[in-house]
């Protein structure tokens, strides 16, 4: 769970406020479930994806080695691709949401492991894990809504660059990494007087390091080691954190920007109660459907409602999560935001080309809690007799 200090004490009961915790404590006995059963084979998931990871890495280096034949190329770029891919989403990213602390394991812990990715551990853990996955979709408080440049609700005012972001949505994905670097030092903060200076060229220099120690890995130390084979074995390991990078532009924007997905006022932060969090949670996000390799492949983000109400829970557990959760939403007349890749896809081009344009606060774009609607959503249903606390 994010930082609990975000959320307050319970509200006094009243009907609605008993419905809503009501939801919160069927939620935290899940979590307690789980938390109790975690053993010997949650232990085996993780050591093994680390096996097949460094298994893939090192097959896919010695191919690209030798990547002057073009079958070694395919298969190197192919294997390198994939050992990013699974050190990304998998192992880093849910490694440093501490999902693994429990294992009391050094190797595999939020506080040490430092990821093969351009931004700093410690820099991503503070953008993503305190402020997004504390203030999920308020708008003005999660930065991740949109990364500070696009827009993505009629509450962010409209500016006449918007009018290009269907542009920079689709041409930063190939260099996504690099993005999330430039990202998490927070230069916005700076302008804000929310950031000193001093602080911003502190973590500046912190991640120049790291994209020099990156570069110089991926882009001199193995092509130089390749030989004759040297200038194809960095096409290859070009393609693979390309592959990688767009890769995780996608299954991130489908688990955020769905037309269906809501954004909230900062208002919805008062006094909110840890059941209120759990339902800004479930609001705020998206899944998409697919089978086990794609589950694994997306690092279980695939899953993304699940990961935002237990980002600490073992990610191999979202799958059996996804079903009782899924229920639970149902029982309550709640939404429960899921589809396959391509229609979340499709969904999020759609949010990112209408809120390109100018729009007017006011005009129907948000209920009568301040929560925007989605794209579907109309005065009376369930969903938004929630967000306001409305009787169902």
């Amino acid at each position: 769970m994010p930082t609990t200090a975000a959320l307050s004490e319970p509200s006094p009961p009243t009907a609605d406020g008993d419905r809503t915790e009501q939801l919160g404590r069927e939620l935290d006995r899940l979590r307690a479930e789980i938390v109790a059963t975690r053993g010997a084979e949650d232990a085996r998931y993780i050591r093994t994806v680390i096996a097949v990871r460094r298994g893939c890495e090192a097959g896919g280096r010695a191919a690209l080695a030798v990547s002057l034949f073009p079958p070694a190329w395919i298969t190197g770029t192919t294997l390198l691709t994939v050992a990013k891919t699974l050190e990304n989403m998998e192992l880093g990213h849910n490694i440093l949401h501490g999902q693994w602390d429990w294992l009391a394991d050094p190797a595999i812990h939020s506080a040490t492991w430092e990821w093969d990715f351009a931004s700093p551990a410690d820099a991503w853990k503070r953008t993503h894990n305190h402020l997004h996955h504390t203030y999920t979709n308020v708008v003005g408080r999660d930065r991740g809504l949109g990364y500070t440049i696009l827009r993505m609700c009629a509450d962010q005012p409209w500016r006449p660059f918007h009018l290009l972001q269907p542009l920079y949505t689709a041409l930063p994905a190939p260099v996504f990494e690099w993005g999330i670097a430039l990202y998490d030092l927070e230069a916005d903060e700076v302008t804000r007087g929310r950031k000193s200076v001093r602080a911003f060229l502190r973590d500046a220099s912190r991640t120049a390091r790291k994209a020099v120690r990156q570069a110089a890995k991926d882009h001199v130390l193995f092509p130089l080691l390749a030989g004759p084979s040297a200038l194809p074995c960095l096409l290859g390991t070009l393609t693979a954190n390309t592959a990688r990078n767009v890769w995780a532009h996608t299954v991130i924007f489908c688990g955020h920007f769905p037309g269906d997905v809501r954004t909230f006022p900062e208002e919805r932060l008062d006094g909110e109660t840890r059941g209120q969090w759990y339902l800004r949670q479930i609001q705020g996000s998206a899944n998409i459907e697919g089978g086990p390799l794609l589950h694994v492949l997306t690092g279980n983000l695939s899953h993304q409602i699940e990961h935002h109400l237990y980002p600490d829970l073992p990610s191999n557990r979202y799958a059996r999560l996804a079903p009782r959760v899924r229920e639970i939403c149902a029982r309550h007349g709640l939404p429960y935001v899921t589809g396959p890749l391509w229609r979340q896809y499709a969904s999020v081009w759609g949010r990112v080309l209408r809120h390109a344009l100018p729009s007017h606060v006011g005009t129907g774009s948000r209920d009568r809690g301040g929560v925007e609607r989605a794209a579907d959503d109309a005065p009376g249903e369930a969903r938004e007799a929630w967000a306001t606390g409305a009787d169902v």
